[in-house]
């Protein structure tokens, strides 16, 4: 069996975590201070829970809302008026809608969100290239891209007027998603160099269609690419886990990530 057929074996673990996968300021924030003046709720998927980080909150349940997550860590530090932490392991932009948007309301002063991972598939991505072909996981990675230039910008037009609708006065900031791979790195095994680099160009498909939904609904935008460089999977140092056990935790940034890639890149936005 070759290397690639055993890794791809033991990735199957993998399989219910990437179910779980959700994957530049655009508008003028405000200091700190008076983001900590008002309300902060805290919407999303995984990415804002902080699946892969540890430390679950007892009451999160298969949410997994970490302690170690970028809006724990930045109330933490601020203590805002309120805080409302609702993000969601597996959440799309209508079950954000539908399940999360019930914690605005007019003095909510500060609005962070990850959503759109899991609306184009990335968890069947990871699937795809984990456990098929190079050719699968390419005509896995393009049908997402499909799905990001075409259905997700409506998908996300929709939320973030919902957001708007529900806290009026507030800032908005939508985080983006890293990319997985550093390209040329440490990696002896698993996908392909021309697989990890189309999963990454992915991720910047993705990640340009968030930030101009947010630009166009007046929301600030704050990549969390920069903060993840050199930290990506192959880096020798990574904030992201592979194949790993407990097996939600695959694909997900760590404490490490959460702490040293979504804090600061949240941070800079408010």
């Amino acid at each position: 069996m070759s290397v690639r057929r055993i890794w791809a074996s033991l990735s199957t673990l993998a399989l219910a975590a990437v179910a779980a996968l959700g994957v530049a300021g655009t508008a003028v924030a405000a200091d700190s201070s008076s983001a900590s003046a008002g309300g902060y709720v805290a919407l999303g998927d995984s990415y804002s829970s902080g699946v892969g980080a540890g430390n679950y909150l007892p009451d999160s349940g298969d949410c997994r809302r970490s302690a170690n997550a970028y809006p724990q860590l930045w109330a933490a530090a601020n203590s805002p008026t309120s805080f409302a932490f609702v993000a969601c392991s597996g959440a799309t932009t209508s079950s954000v809608a539908r399940g999360q948007l019930g914690a605005l309301n007019a003095a909510t002063s500060l609005v962070s969100v990850t959503a759109g991972g899991n609306d184009v598939g990335f968890a069947a991505v990871m699937q795809d290239c984990v456990l098929g072909s190079e050719a699968t996981c390419l005509n896995s990675v393009n049908a997402a891209i499909a799905k990001m230039n075409n259905s997700l910008p409506g998908s996300l037009d929709s939320l973030y007027g919902s957001i708007r609708a529900g806290a009026p006065a507030a800032q908005v900031v939508v985080l983006g998603y890293p990319r997985f791979y550093q390209l040329s790195g440490s990696c002896v095994a698993g996908l392909t160099e021309t697989e990890r680099a189309a999963i990454n160009d992915a991720s910047d498909v993705l990640n340009g269609v968030l930030a101009k939904r947010a630009a166009d609904a007046g929301f600030t935008f704050s990549s969390v690419v920069d903060e993840f460089t050199g930290h990506e999977l192959c880096s020798g140092a990574p904030w992201l886990h592979s194949v790993t056990v407990p097996v939600q935790n695959s694909y997900h940034p760590t404490a490490a990530g959460q702490s040293g890639g979504y804090l600061p890149a949240f941070r800079s936005a408010v």
